[in-house]
């Protein structure tokens, strides 16, 4: 049983066709990156497959095994469909002025009565299980910081812990590095990477392709609403990228930068620097 299983899904705004009859299949504890120049239809995928968006009719979106969505309309059972389903997004969207810990706890909103999560009443295990996914993140030592005081690195982290806790068995994450330093982003993805290992499907939008290539052994690329490449990262070429995107390819493709001369001892035949890559 695939964990996302997507058909003939349409979705136009206005005079603009952001999806074009996308057919695609993800199996459970795959790791696949979408990736696509501005306006290419990924993030507007990603918030089918979640069910924040519908799509027109004839279309089906399957999540581990059931329909969350068919012919424009949500499921009955989509609510509930959705506990099992971890999204991030960009902006983090932690609330600023409560804890770490705090924000971490609210992945349970949907597994416990409303009265419970209105009064913020959590149980000693439910804060032991934060904790727990906050320290598998990297960032225990935070817990009881406000929000508003981390970097955006450990906000992003934060924000993947609450979907540890909501102990999704899918996680979503639309552009989670876009608004991140290289450094930041790199462990963002590796953090990534690590709940994928542990079983979790895991589906990343992304901006540059390298990132795809790193940490998501399979990338499908969307031009104009369609799947224009379904295949290994590896093979996912710059020259293919130009192919596919042309002129648009610039924004997927991380820049050449010049390398970094890092000073050496100096000594007898020793040269005084050394050119260091820049993406290491």
């Amino acid at each position: 049983m695939n964990a996302i299983s997507v058909r003939n899904l349409s979705k136009s705004f206005g005079d603009k066709r952001a999806l074009d009859n996308v057919g695609l299949d993800i199996a459970r504890g795959e790791m696949v990156a979408l990736i696509g120049a501005s306006g290419s239809g990924k993030s507007t995928l990603l918030r089918h497959i979640c069910a924040l968006e519908t799509g027109q009719g004839g279309s089906c979106i399957e999540v581990l095994g059931s329909p969350i969505q068919r012919d424009g309309r949500l499921a009955v059972e989509a609510r509930q469909i959705r506990r099992s389903v971890g999204v991030i997004f960009q902006q983090f969207n932690l609330v600023a002025r409560l804890s770490v810990l705090a924000n971490v706890l609210l992945g349970n909103l949907g597994r416990i009565p409303a009265w419970r999560g209105t009064l913020g009443l959590f149980t000693a295990e439910e804060k032991r299980l934060a904790r727990e996914a906050l320290a598998r993140v990297g960032i225990g030592e935070v817990a009881w910081q406000r929000a508003s005081t981390l970097s955006g690195g450990q906000q992003q982290r934060a924000a993947i812990a609450r979907t540890l806790v909501q102990r999704s068995s899918i996680l979503l994450a639309d552009e989670p590095i876009a608004s991140l330093d290289p450094s930041s982003a790199r462990r963002v993805m590796e953090v990534l990477a690590a709940v994928n290992r542990d079983g979790i499907t895991c589906v990343v939008c992304l901006h540059q392709v390298e990132y795809a290539r790193r940490y998501c052994p399979r990338t499908v690329a969307l031009r104009d609403g369609r799947i224009v490449f379904d295949g290994p990262s590896s093979a996912l070429t710059n020259e293919m990228l130009v192919e596919l995107y042309g002129a648009g390819s610039e924004e997927l493709i991380l820049p050449e930068a010049p390398p970094v001369l890092v000073p050496r001892p100096a000594g007898p035949g020793a040269r005084a620097r050394e050119p260091i890559p820049a993406f290491a």
